[in-house]
């Protein structure tokens, strides 16, 4: 049996483990590890799966983050991923559950910027299983190569802007 739970009853140790295992020791050179850069993963919207032993076998991360338009105009967001499973425990729907149960804790609300979803992925799959889409950031920039129809989002408060997307860092009070 599996069971979801919150990321923070996990080693940050067992995460990054899990993520080497399955992405790759160059992992950290991605585009999308600079966008979160300097950034904690959001807690309520991050989980991780494990198994009846208690291992780690899948881990959802989600990251505040912000579109710096053009015209000047900051929109909080939050970016998805990575979603990392075991590899030899890939293709059994975990990937998937750790998904559905991020998007329930999105529709609980709270969360600065869920209504407004972000990830770098594979366009077919996020298209067809969440509804994740290119439709409105072909204007969006990242600090880092990247395949623009592979730059989606979800939910009707994204952005039509051109613009940077990067960590959505605290700002001082004016």
């Amino acid at each position: 049996m599996i069971a979801l739970v919150p990321l923070a009853n996990v080693s940050p140790q067992a995460v990054e483990t899990l993520l080497d295992h399955a992405f790759g020791p160059d992992r950290r050179t991605r585009t999308a590890y600079r966008v979160r850069e300097g950034l904690e993963p959001v807690p309520e919207l991050s989980f991780a799966a494990v198994d009846e032993d208690e291992s780690l076998i899948g881990a959802i991360q989600c990251w505040p983050v912000e579109l710096a338009c053009d015209d000047g105009a900051r929109v909080p967001m939050v970016m998805v991923g990575p979603v990392a499973v075991e590899p030899g425990r890939q293709q059994g729907g975990i990937g998937r559950a750790l998904m559905d149960r991020m998007l329930d804790a999105v529709a609980a609300g709270g969360v600065e910027g869920a209504d407004k979803l972000m990830l770098v992925g594979d366009p077919e799959y996020y298209g067809r299983f969440f509804a994740f889409t290119a439709e409105r950031t072909a204007g969006w920039r990242l600090p880092g190569p990247f395949e623009a129809r592979r730059l989606l989002a979800r939910g009707d408060a994204v952005p039509d802007c051109a613009g940077m997307l990067g960590p959505r860092l605290a700002r001082p009070a004016a």
